[in-house]
């Protein structure tokens, strides 16, 4: 998933970024709503950490702001508010969910994955491509019952492709998976990375729309 964190705490902040990208994420992280707008009106985003207490303002304002509009953003507020009171307001709002400080990273995962579900509804949680097993669940690909070793960007890929089997992305899309805001991207690094899933994958798996993108072919449910 491609998940935007807002958090002005420096020390926090980096941690969630560094802990949610090795679970296989795109993050990025700016500690100001303004930042925050500007990334939301230049990428489309999975998922919203928000934390509530910021410099230019309180995030509630943004929660409001984007639940006015159509935006299939699922957002988890992360606070150090705690009452009662607080997470009505948040969740009433249209939060999907509230994390208080100090919060685990693990759980924050966790959290992360059960609200991105029901935004993003699954057909098959596990699907056949060729000799190799995708399982989206659990975060594995197995090739001829074999465990198949892939980096966290070598997953996102995978993942994106088997959310929309048969639907072709772009090459957009495929960088707004893979990297964050921050980072240069190599003119021919989603060429790369295509063909090094290819080879874990299998060759036929991964199918080129010349000028248009890449597709999943051949899955079917296990």
């Amino acid at each position: 998933m491609r998940i935007l964190v807002i958090e002005d705490e420096p020390h926090l902040g980096a941690a969630v970024q560094e802990h949610v990208q090795q679970a296989g994420h795109t993050v990025d992280w700016f500690t100001t709503l303004e930042e925050a707008r500007a990334a939301l009106a230049a990428v489309q985003y999975d998922c919203l950490l928000l934390d509530l207490g910021l410099p230019d303002g309180h995030g509630r304002t943004l929660l409001r702001e984007i639940r006015r509009t159509n935006s299939p953003l699922s957002i988890l507020i992360t606070t150090a508010e705690n009452q009662i009171s607080d997470r009505i307001a948040g969740l009433s709002e249209g939060a999907d969910d509230y994390l208080a400080k100090p919060y685990n990273l693990d759980e924050l995962l966790a959290r992360i994955t059960a609200v991105g579900r029901r935004y993003r509804p699954l057909i098959d949680n596990r699907l056949n491509v060729g000799e190799s097993e995708i399982d989206l669940e659990r975060k594995r690909l197995t090739r001829n019952g074999q465990l198949i070793d892939l980096t966290a960007r070598e997953w996102a890929l995978v993942e994106l492709l088997a959310r929309r089997p048969g639907a072709i992305c772009s090459r957009q899309q495929i960088e707004d998976a893979l990297y964050n805001l921050e980072e240069e991207i190599d003119s021919n690094a989603i060429e790369v990375f295509v063909s090094r899933v290819r080879k874990k994958l299998g060759a036929d798996a991964i199918r080129t729309v010349r000028g248009r993108g890449y597709y999943l072919e051949n899955t079917t449910a296990p």
